[in-house]
């Protein structure tokens, strides 16, 4: 995907419609010079809604709308005709979509299943007519409802890519060569920090009748938990991730270990709950050490995880590495059920 067309962020001020008023009116005949009220009700203003659109990756197609507004309820008329409802506004957006107020940055909702709709700012309710007022003892109500006024408010958009496996680690770490070793994806490679500017999404096979997502986000570094780098637009997506994979290469220059260390941080001082999330460690571009070299690093590896070391250049234990993620996924599937 080119990075100018994906975007995860957007600014957009909504309005919902407002309702229509209730009718003064009394019915008139040939016969009947003086008839009873008989005003309709106001029809509702319209809704602005966000439905999930499995076609869409990104919010490209919001980049450049600034104001969404829903059409107005009608007023009623007499002969107790109820005014028509103003026409629904629906915005289609991504899977992993997050509403935000833009003032508070309090979550108004979020859009996660296939085909699922939710109601952002309601339409005002439209008025009642005088002929809802009527009764026995007040007989010709000269008065009727005005409509409800509608909602206004400025609402951040911003996308969380949904994967299965979310793949963290520095930059160079051999993420994007990996996605594209066991996937069709074709992320862009380089021996430069940030090569991926933007998620990469690819389907793993494993074996016969079992695939999942995988996700190659843009590179942490230290203090991106604080805006830095990348920052929370690259944590952001990690959230929706059910599987982590840590990676670190083999000629890294830091302990194994240590380095570990700074990617669970910066998680943490993220949002806590990511260290919540299971996790596999792979010491990729191990085609670089020789097998000496291999054990001497296995007593610099952290406890507490699993540890696999890899090879996207010569296939080392991708067959394995596929295995166990499938594993760890379909265990927190049951786990879950």
């Amino acid at each position: 995907m080119a990075e100018q067309n994906f975007v995860d962020y957007v600014k957009i001020l909504f309005r919902s419609g407002k309702g229509g008023a209730g009718s003064v009116h009394f019915f008139r005949g040939p016969a009947i010079p003086k008839g009873g009220p008989d005003g309709g009700d106001g029809g509702r203003g319209g809704h602005i809604i966000l439905k999930a659109d499995p076609q869409e990756w990104t919010l490209l197609s919001l980049k450049f709308t600034k104001h969404i507004y829903a059409q107005d309820g009608q007023n009623g008329r007499g002969g107790l005709k109820t005014g028509s409802d103003g026409q629904d506004i629906i915005v289609k957006v991504p899977l992993g979509t997050v509403a935000r107020d833009a003032e508070t940055g309090e979550m108004l909702l979020e859009i996660t299943e296939k085909g699922e709709e939710k109601i952002l700012l309601s339409g005002g309710r439209g008025g009642k007519g005088n002929n809802f007022f009527k009764s026995a003892t007040h007989q010709t109500p000269r008065y009727a409802q005005p409509g409800e006024s509608g909602f206004e408010q400025w609402v951040v958009l911003e996308l969380k890519v949904l994967a299965d496996v979310g793949l963290v680690g520095f930059p160079n770490a051999g993420k994007s060569t990996l996605l594209s070793a066991v996937t069709a994806a074709k992320p862009k490679i380089g021996d430069y920090a940030f090569t991926t500017l933007v998620p990469q999404l690819g389907i793993v096979k494993v074996r016969e009748g079992q695939t999942f997502i995988m996700a190659d986000i843009p590179g942490i570094i230290e203090g991106a938990h604080e805006g830095r780098g990348l920052g929370h637009r690259f944590l952001r997506h990690i959230e929706r991730n059910s599987v982590l994979l840590f990676m670190i290469p083999a000629d890294t220059e830091r302990d194994i270990s240590e380095e570990f260390g700074i990617l669970v941080n910066e998680l943490e001082a993220f949002n806590p709950e990511l260290l919540d999330k299971p996790r596999l460690l792979a010491i990729s571009k191990s085609d670089l050490i020789d097998d000496d070299l291999e054990k001497m690093l296995r007593n610099t590896l952290p406890a507490g995880v699993e540890v696999i070391f890899i090879s996207s250049m010569t296939n080392k234990n991708l067959q394995t590495l596929k295995d166990l993620l499938w594993r760890m996924l379909t265990v927190d599937q049951e786990v879950a059920d």
